[in-house]
């Protein structure tokens, strides 16, 4: 959870640093007593592999649910129960915008869930956040699985949304909370390769039941098999920590120290320890009381009276930033579904019918593209770190827009060798996806935004992927039978869009802890120049340091005040 060394190149971050840190930063009578009480038996890589397995279970029930439509919808004992979502246009014209309505509905599940995180979030933790998307989920794939009209399963996939809605926007920010900086964005890549592989295994699953059954078994169990995922994830947190930093903001200081310490394997009165709880600390102060956003204002009291609550933090700026931060994470969840990828993933079975491959055959390339999605995905892994967010969205971008084109063109020429090479290309345009744009809108939301506005903002922006993501997965079905091969211009020329945006307003990330991210926006509103160019610096301060408070505008005795405020509470809090 500790900043890379070469941020800052400031003398002071060595032992003087340290020195100033201990001498500053003083705890209550008997605070090491309780934070020995919160010891945790999970430590290090072990705790950390444990995060990730529980976070990769997620995102794998994530993926599996979405590919697990795709072939379903031509599955002959799926058609039998669900007529409607038979496209014929010889003998009905709706079916189309059905078999569209059927898939996309999930969507609008998933964003009212995403949006209820604006609530509930904070209130109830990650933890607990997550298991409560388990659960709804569990409801919904029961509900699913029992189907008998196409009415019926409507209300199920929205049921089954809600819980995931829940889930995707907490499971990243739980995460990113929860990993050291340095290896963050390998690990919320991670994250997004799991999504390709539960969408792999979803599709395999479907081709072997397609054979193994002439019953409803034929869907009922590929989409039953999504309350053992789900179950994997509830189980499995309940052996993990809450997110030090909901645990700072809720004056649970003890155990937030013990999170931070198992995680970074260290005992608590370790130097780097203290430093990562110190600045956690900080940032809980400057959103608490407001320190950051007044140039002026060195009345701790004053800055009280003005607290605002999460949503209203959304639309301010100063040095927090927060509105631009915001806008930065629902922007970049949009760009993922304007790809055009859903295109491909809740279609893809019926893409490949469409390029004159066989029932059979088009299940397996089906397949086989989805277990090429997953491999290519693993690349992303060992470059998130390494290349860095922006350069890995351009590159992906740039590549969809150019595989899109080609999509276009072929489609407008017949002939077995063109439908061929269309094929490949559907294998390349998720190539491209996978390294640039497939983990990164998990990734990205969760580190540009402050800790006070963090949930919020990942429900915002959660919701966001989920608006687009409806809105591409309904006009794609009657798109192609109105337009045919123009579909592809259109995302083409939506790719294309991308790159500018991210080029001059998309900040990097890599490499700094989620606090000095304030640090960046805050010195980029002190300085009057754009975050992306201070993110591209090397001699940042890291957050915690005296040069980063005196960025951030906290004054000593604003910063005593509000440590000794967050303590008071956290007294009174236990005391009740």
């Amino acid at each position: 959870m500790s900043a890379p060394e070469n941020v800052s190149k400031n003398p002071e971050d060595g032992a003087e640093k340290h020195q100033y840190e201990r001498a500053e930063f003083t705890h209550p009578p008997g605070f090491e007593e309780e934070v020995t009480s919160h010891e945790l038996s999970l430590r290090g890589r072990k705790l950390t592999a444990s995060l990730a397995f529980v976070a990769g279970a997620g995102f794998t029930l994530f993926g599996y649910d979405q590919g697990v439509m795709s072939a379903l919808l031509t599955a002959g004992q799926f058609e039998r129960v669900f007529p409607q979502v038979v496209v014929d246009t010889s003998l009905h014209n709706n079916h189309a915008t059905l078999q569209s309505f059927v898939v996309a509905i999930y969507e609008i599940g998933c964003l009212v869930g995403a949006l209820s995180n604006l609530w509930l979030g904070d209130r109830l933790g990650r933890r607990r956040t997550i298991v409560l998307g388990g659960c709804i989920m569990i409801v919904g794939a029961i509900l699913q699985t029992a189907s008998y009209s196409y009415a019926q399963l409507v209300v199920a996939r929205i049921v089954t949304g809600l819980g995931n809605g829940l889930n995707t926007s907490t499971v990243p920010s739980y995460h990113a909370e929860c990993s050291p900086a340095a290896k963050r964005g390998s690990l919320i890549m991670l994250e997004g390769s799991l999504i390709t592989f539960g969408i792999m295994i979803s599709y395999w699953i479907d081709f072997a039941l397609y054979w193994a059954s002439s019953s409803s078994a034929q869907w009922r169990v590929p989409i039953a098999l999504q309350i053992v995922l789900a179950l994997i994830m509830i189980f499995g947190i309940g052996f993990l920590p809450e997110s030090p930093r909901w645990l700072v903001k809720h004056h649970r200081t003890a155990e937030a120290m013990a999170v931070i310490s198992a995680l970074e394997d260290r005992p608590p009165t370790d130097p780097e320890v203290q430093r990562t709880f110190h600045a956690i600390r900080e940032a809980v102060a400057i959103e608490d009381f407001g320190y950051s956003d007044t140039d002026n204002e060195k009345d701790a009291s004053q800055s009280r009276k003005r607290k605002r609550s999460p949503l209203k933090e959304l639309f301010t700026g100063g040095r927090s930033q927060n509105f631009r931060r915001a806008c930065l994470g629902i922007v970049n969840q949009c760009f993922q579904q304007i790809t055009g990828i859903n295109l491909i993933t809740y279609y893809a079975t019926i893409l490949f019918q469409r390029l004159g491959l066989s029932d059979v055959n088009s299940r397996i390339i089906a397949a086989a593209n989805g277990t090429e999605y997953f491999l290519a995905s693993l690349i992303a892994i060992a470059l998130i770190d390494r290349v860095g967010r922006r350069k890995l969205m351009l590159f992906g971008a740039v590549g969809q827009c150019l595989t899109m084109i080609l999509l276009a063109v072929l489609g407008s020429v017949s002939g077995s060798g063109a439908q061929v090479v269309s094929s490949v290309l559907l294998f390349v345009f998720n190539s491209f996806f996978a390294v640039g744009w497939l983990g990164m809108t998990w990734l990205y939301p969760a580190e540009i935004v402050g800790l006070r506005i963090r949930a919020p903002a990942n429900a915002l922006s959660t919701a966001s992927n989920w608006i687009f993501n409806f809105m591409v997965v309904m006009v794609t079905g009657p798109s192609f039978n109105n337009i045919s091969w123009g579909t592809y211009i259109v995302f083409a020329a939506l790719n294309a869009f991308i790159v500018p945006i991210v080029y001059f307003f998309f900040p990097e990330t890599a490499g700094r802890s989620l606090e000095d991210m304030d640090v960046v926006f805050a010195l980029a509103y002190n300085e009057g120049v754009s975050p992306v160019k201070v993110s591209l610096r090397k001699d940042i301060p890291l957050a915690g340091s005296p040069e980063a408070d005196e960025i951030l505008g906290i004054e000593p005795s604003a910063r005593s005040s509000g440590r000794n405020s967050s303590e008071s509470r956290r007294r009174t809090e236990n005391t009740k």
